[in-house]
C-alpha cells in the first residue's frame, strides 16, 4: 500500500546521507615521537584534537630511559582524545639511535590510515629514517620537527640518513632560528617553519597571586651542568649582596655539576642565600615556579651545545613571572625584550637587570604582564595547534 510517510522517511535518510557525504572529514595525523611519553607533553596534541578538525594518533615508546634523570619513564595516557600506539624500542634513551620494530610502524599505518605523518625526532635520527621509508612507500606527506641548531659535522652514515629523510620531508619544523639556517645549509629545499615543539598549557601554568617580599626570590629550573651558567648567576648575586640588595636563589634541578656549584657558591660567599630543591617532576613544576619572583636562564654556548629554546621560559612567562636570559641560542628570540637579555657570561650585566627587578616593583609587574601577553599570542598550546593545522592543510587537500 502506498504510504506518503515512507516516502518522507526515505527522503530524510537520503538527505542525511548526502549531507554526510558533503561534510569534509577530519584530517588524520599520526605523530611519532619519544617526547610524548610524558603525559603533560601531550597537551599540544589534546589542543589539536580539541579544535575538532583533526583526528590524532601517537606512536611512542612504551618505556623510555631518561638518562638526564637516571630513570625509566613509562608511557602515560592522560587524554582519551588521542589514540595511543605504544611499542618497545631498541636503544631506548638514545635520541638519535632508537628504532621501532619495522612491522610495528607498518601495523600502525595500516590500522590508523593517516593522511599525514609528523615525526618529531632529529632529521639524522634512525627513527626519522625508518618512518620516512614507510611514508614514502604509502605516499604519505611527512613533516619532521627538529631542535638541531648547530652546523655539526656528521659521519658519512648520518649524512646519508639525513639526506634520505630530507628527500621524503614535505615540511620541516625548526624549533629555533638557528635550526632553520642549519637546514638551509644542509641544502633542504622544502618549506621551513619556525615554532617550538610544544607550547604551554596556560591552564596549568597560570598566573597566581604571589606575596612579594623585600627579599627577591631568584629562581632557576633546569639541569645542573656547566653550559647552564649557574656560576654566572652566583657571581651576579654576589655583586648584589655587596651592594646590600636583598635577594635569595632557589635552584630546582640536578646534575653532574652540583658539587662544583656548591663550591662556587661558597667561594662567592652566598651559600646562605641558596636553597637547593633537587630535581622537580613535570607535574609539580607549576607549584615550584609560583614561588619565584623572577626566573633566570644564564646559559652559555659551548662547542657542542647552545640553548635550543628553553621551555621553562614560556612556562614562567605564562605565570606572569619575569624571565631574564642570556644571549645564548634561542633565548633572546623567545623572550624578545632587550631589557631582559644580557650578554653571555656577563655577570655584571645580569646583576644590573636583577637590581632593577629588586628596586622597581612596577617594572617587575610590567615585565610579568608582558610575558603573559607574549605567551597568549605565540606560545600557548592553542596557538601552536592553530599554526600546525594551517601548515598541514597546505600539504593535504581538503578532504571529502
Amino acid at each position: 500500500m502506498f504510504n506518503i510517510f515512507d516516502i518522507q522517511n526515505s527522503s530524510s535518510v537520503i538527505n542525511v546521507a548526502n549531507v554526510a557525504r558533503q561534510m569534509p572529514r577530519k584530517l588524520r595525523v599520526l605523530f611519532v615521537s619519544h617526547t610524548y611519553v610524558v603525559g603533560v607533553n601531550q597537551g599540544k596534541l589534546k589542543a589539536i584534537a580539541d579544535t575538532g578538525e583533526v583526528e590524532l594518533a601517537l606512536l611512542a615508546p612504551s618505556n623510555w630511559r631518561a638518562t638526564e634523570w637516571n630513570r625509566t619513564l613509562e608511557l602515560e595516557t592522560p587524554f582519551p582524545e588521542i589514540r595511543i600506539y605504544s611499542a618497545s624500542v631498541w636503544f631506548t634513551g638514545r635520541v638519535g639511535a632508537h628504532i621501532y620494530h619495522p612491522w610495528k610502524i607498518w601495523q600502525v599505518i595500516n590500522d590508523f590510515k593517516p593522511d599525514l605523518i609528523q615525526v618529531e625526532e632529529e632529521i639524522f635520527s634512525l627513527c626519522a629514517f625508518e618512518v620516512s621509508l614507510w611514508a614514502k612507500l604509502y605516499h604519505k606527506p611527512m613533516v619532521v620537527f627538529g631542535w638541531e641548531n648547530q652546523l655539526r659535522s656528521l659521519s658519512v652514515f648520518r649524512r646519508w640518513i639525513r639526506n634520505m629523510v630530507m628527500s621524503s620531508t614535505n615540511l620541516y619544523l625548526a624549533g629555533n632560528q638557528d635550526g632553520a639556517a642549519v637546514m638551509r645549509s644542509w641544502n633542504y629545499q622544502g618549506p621551513v617553519e619556525i615554532m617550538p615543539q610544544m607550547g604551554v598549557d596556560t591552564d596549568l601554568f597560570a598566573p597566581s597571586a604571589r606575596n612579594h617580599q623585600n627579599r627577591l626570590n631568584i629562581g632557576f629550573l633546569g639541569r645542573l651542568v656547566p653550559e647552564k651558567g649557574l656560576d654566572i648567576l652566583f657571581a651576579a648575586v654576589s655583586q648584589l649582596k655587596r651592594q646590600d640588595l636583598s635577594c635569595k636563589i632557589t635552584i630546582c634541578g640536578s646534575g653532574l655539576s652540583e658539587a662544583d656549584l656548591r663550591q662556587e657558591a661558597e667561594k662567592q660567599g652566598i651559600t646562605d642565600l641558596i636553597t637547593w630543591k633537587g630535581a622537580v617532576r613535570h607535574e609539580v613544576a607549576p607549584m615550584e615556579l609560583a614561588k619565584f619572583d623572577v626566573l633566570v636562564l644564564p646559559s652559555r654556548s659551548v662547542a657542542t651545545w647552545k640553548e635550543q629554546f628553553g621551555h621553562v621560559i614560556i612556562e614562567a612567562m605564562a605565570m606572569g613571572i619575569p624571565v631574564i636570559g642570556s644571549s645564548c641560542g634561542e633565548i633572546p628570540h623567545v623572550i624578545a625584550c632587550e631589557d631582559l637579555i644580557f650578554p653571555e657570561s656577563d655577570s655584571t650585566a645580569l646583576a644590573a637587570i636583577l637590581k632593577k627587578v629588586i628596586c622597581d616593583r612596577n617594572w617587575r609587574e610590567e615585565m610579568g604582564n608582558y610575558g603573559i601577553e607574549r605567551v597568549e599570542k605565540y606560545y600557548s598550546h592553542r596557538r601552536i595547534a592553530q599554526k600546525l593545522i594551517t601548515q598541514w592543510q597546505k600539504l593535504v587537500p581538503i578532504l571529502k
